[in-house]
């Protein structure tokens, strides 16, 4: 199936009638799914990628009111809500007629379409979505829609209708995703790279973990995490010179997908992100006035003036034409 395409409820309840009409389906018969889906709206929508899903097993629930790691242990104060355990929110500053409509109704898919027209890229610091999702979820009382691994395994931890907290002012309108990566950093950037890559045979910087990182929760077994580009890439994001490994094939991989899906799945959602009138990519932080303009794909630096992910080495170019290609030929 084409990236998006969903279970259409009406198409799905006639199917339901007519199946059971033939005899075709009983009553507790098992609903296998692809493994590739997304929950918008509790719809599923097909990626054409692996996706965990907070319902799978080994999948990163942030409905969870008490630490994910650590069960026993009481979660620490909500930077949003304090007198709430939960780690995000309905969305909130809508419109009067949308908000009156959604508190009438519950958030619908259509109704949904209609708020969100933002995304949101992020690098994890954490090199790991198990590692990030434990910051997140456990430490800073966060949370983010989307995990995307090293090995290119994206987990899904809320619903999309969600008010994920991840982007500050951009929250109301936005989906985010954190991409496993050590990060981007300026003068001290190769002491902290040197941790986490070593240079394998080839002269390529391999992925790698300091002792003190027990357990990976990388999904692929002996998976090796070699960055799409061999370099090491400089770029002057929010006026800061900073350096980055790349992202990693399987990740890009996954994102094409993730962002051709997104594009699908809400139509405010422009498939380009901020640029200068010379078509380049925008390196520094929007006017409040700018971010209530736009729509489309943002980088976190894009919202926030004190931010550079997700980095100089994001390939933002080959993101927006892998996603267009799966959109003309989703073969």
């Amino acid at each position: 199936m084409r990236p998006g395409l969903s279970h259409s409820v009406g198409i799905a309840g006639m199917t339901l009638l007519l199946a059971a009409a033939t005899g075709c389906i009983r009553p507790g018969d098992h609903l296998n799914r692809h493994g590739d889906e997304i929950v918008v709206c509790g719809q599923l929508f097909h990626t054409r990628t692996p996706v965990v899903l907070w319902l799978d097993p080994g999948g990163y629930d942030a409905y969870e009111a008490h630490r994910h790691f650590e069960p026993g242990k009481i979660m620490p104060a909500n930077p949003v809500d304090k007198d709430s355990p939960s780690r995000f929110g309905d969305r909130r500053n809508l419109p009067a007629e949308l908000q009156a409509k959604v508190a009438r109704e519950g958030w619908t898919l259509a109704n949904l379409q209609e708020q969100v027209d933002q995304f949101v890229f992020h690098y994890d610091v954490c090199g790991t979505s198990r590692r990030c999702f434990q910051v997140l979820q456990d430490m800073r009382g966060l949370s983010v829609h989307f995990l995307l691994d090293l090995d290119g395994t994206l987990y899904q931890t809320l619903d999309l209708k969600e008010r994920a907290w991840h982007a500050g002012t951009a929250n109301d309108r936005s989906v985010g995703i954190e991409i496993a990566n050590i990060g981007a950093y300026g003068e001290n950037a190769k002491s902290t790279l040197d941790k986490w890559y070593n240079l394998g045979a080839d002269g390529w910087p391999v992925a790698t973990f300091p002792p003190e990182v027990k357990e990976t929760g990388i999904r692929t077994p002996d998976f090796v995490g070699k960055p799409a580009r061999k370099e090491l890439l400089k770029g002057t994001i929010n006026g800061r010179e900073v350096w980055q490994y790349d992202y990693t094939p399987e990740q890009y991989a996954a994102l094409i997908k993730l962002v051709a899906t997104m594009g699908r799945i809400f139509p405010k959602m422009t498939l380009d992100a901020p640029r200068n009138p010379d078509r380049s990519i925008r390196m520094d932080v929007f006017t409040k006035e700018e971010q209530a303009a736009f729509s489309g794909f943002m980088g976190h630096w894009h919202e926030s003036k004190g931010k550079v992910d997700p980095g100089p080495a994001f390939d933002w170019e080959g993101v927006f034409r892998g996603a267009r290609r799966e959109l003309l030929w989703p073969g």
